[in-house]
């Protein structure tokens, strides 16, 4: 198959892609993808789920401190053979029904194990709560990053379409001029050049933007195939609260991970005085109700009923050394997972000024990006006013090209890197919600079939 051949074939193929995108249908929103992601999003319900198992954590705990009740029904059938060695040794031979039943119920008074085991109940369903919100808020985040990372996409698929239309106009100018003896084949050439990169760049761009909508799609449990376009007054709003220390102290109190490993602390500590129970006494009050009949060869016809109230005293001696080591495990254990959390501390501090900086700089980036899109608009302009003049070259129309390409490249990278910096300042500071999320999506337009 000859280059032009193969050339022609993929610029086929980029424009289905693009009358694809155009077709009329329904344009997927950033909220309606949120909703789907709720519902479809593999990771979110697999912390749903371990959300709602850690919720027993706290009745298991609370069951130590509980009544246990329990009873018991045993019949039998029995056969016995007694010897009287007094009378002789005359043998009776009995054939009977024997019936025991009983009724017990203990109540814990003092089980430090069970208060042990309790708090730490308590605290294991409060980490899991505090690690559900986290991964709630992170999937707002990740809905808006796979979101804007394709919207982006087809951006640049856009841009490079554009970019490869204008020089192919460009090349039949050349050509043109070449034939009519106006041009020169180095004007040709470079703009030949420059087109072939610019189909290439188009291939590349589709790719991209294929891959973009794959990894929403797989997000949200449906194909993509068109998403709302950004607003043409795209305009950075002021940062609230505007001050670091404002935003660290946010965090500090509200960032649902750094919340989750204090109650991993908590848990850690209380598996410590778990094991210290186990030098301690432990009462119950223990209250039962028993009856029996011909229960043993000694109660042969006879019935009784026990009823009985009272408190039972355990005291654990010597276990071999096995409760000290236990303890000593028990904290070192919890002093780790302290360390682990001033780390974390420490991280989120990191990533918190981080993304207050990228935040704070973002309307002075835009600005700037926007400027220079203008500007290399008007710069192409006059370059190709100055060519006609005689002033310029044809490679200097093709600088001004690329150079516009880029400055649009880097304005629409922009004006995405602020909403997710900002939304991502908020998941650092633990204060993301829904409605951060609808703030964003009003920075689009909402388009509909043939919008």
């Amino acid at each position: 198959m000859s280059t032009d051949r193969r050339r022609s074939l993929r610029l086929t193929a980029a424009a289905a892609l693009l009358a694809a995108a155009a077709a009329p249908a329904s344009a997927l929103g950033l909220i309606e993808a949120y909703e789907l992601a709720v519902k479809n999003d593999p990771t979110y319900r697999a912390a749903q789920f371990e959300n709602e198992a850690a919720q027993q954590f706290a009745v298991l705990g609370r069951s130590n401190l509980l009544p246990n009740v329990a009873a018991s029904y045993s019949p039998s059938r029995n056969r016995a053979d007694v010897t009287n060695t007094a009378i002789g040794g005359a043998t009776d031979e009995r054939r009977y029904n024997a019936l025991s039943a009983a009724l017990q119920l203990r109540q814990p008074l003092f089980h430090p194990e069970g208060m042990a085991r309790y708090r730490q109940g308590v605290a294991q369903t409060k980490g899991s709560d505090a690690q559900f919100a986290a991964k709630s808020q992170e999937l707002i985040v990740r809905v808006a990053s796979a979101y804007t990372f394709a919207k982006y996409a087809e951006d640049q698929l856009a841009l490079a379409v554009a970019q490869r239309e204008a020089l192919a106009e460009q090349r039949l100018t050349n050509q043109r001029l070449f034939l009519r003896g106006e041009g020169t084949r180095t004007d040709v050439v470079e703009t030949q050049a420059r087109f072939d990169l610019a189909v290439a760049q188009v291939l590349e761009a589709n790719d991209n933007v294929t891959n973009a909508r794959n990894a929403l799609a797989a997000m949200i449990g449906r194909d993509v195939t068109r998403l709302d376009e950004l607003n043409d007054d795209f305009n950075v709003g002021q940062l609230v609260p505007g001050n670091f220390e404002d935003w660290r102290t946010l965090a500090l109190s509200s960032n649902p991970e750094l919340q989750a490993r204090r109650h991993a602390v908590d848990v850690a500590r209380e598996e410590a005085n778990r094991h210290r129970a186990g030098h301690l006494p432990r009462v119950d009050l223990v209250a039962s109700l028993g009856k029996t009949d011909s229960d043993t060869i000694n109660t042969f016809n006879q019935k009784a009923t026990v009823r009985s109230v009272g408190a039972q005293l355990t005291m654990p001696l010597y276990s071999g050394g096995a409760v000290t080591a236990a303890v000593s495990q028990a904290e070192a254990n919890a002093e780790r997972i302290q360390a682990e959390l001033d780390a974390a501390t420490a991280e989120t501090t990191v990533e918190l000024r981080k993304q207050f900086d990228l935040t704070a700089s973002s309307a002075a980036r835009h600005d700037a990006a926007r400027a220079a899109r203008d500007s290399a608009l008007l710069l192409l302009e006059s370059t190709r006013r100055s060519v006609t003049a005689g002033q310029r070259i044809n490679l200097d129309v093709l600088q001004a090209q690329q150079q516009l390409f880029d400055s649009r490249r880097n304005l629409a990278q922009a004006r995405y890197n602020y909403l997710l910096s900002l939304l991502r300042l908020r998941l650092a500071a633990g204060v993301l919600q829904m409605s951060d999320l609808v703030e964003t999506a009003r920075y689009f337009k909402t388009t509909g079939p043939g919008g």
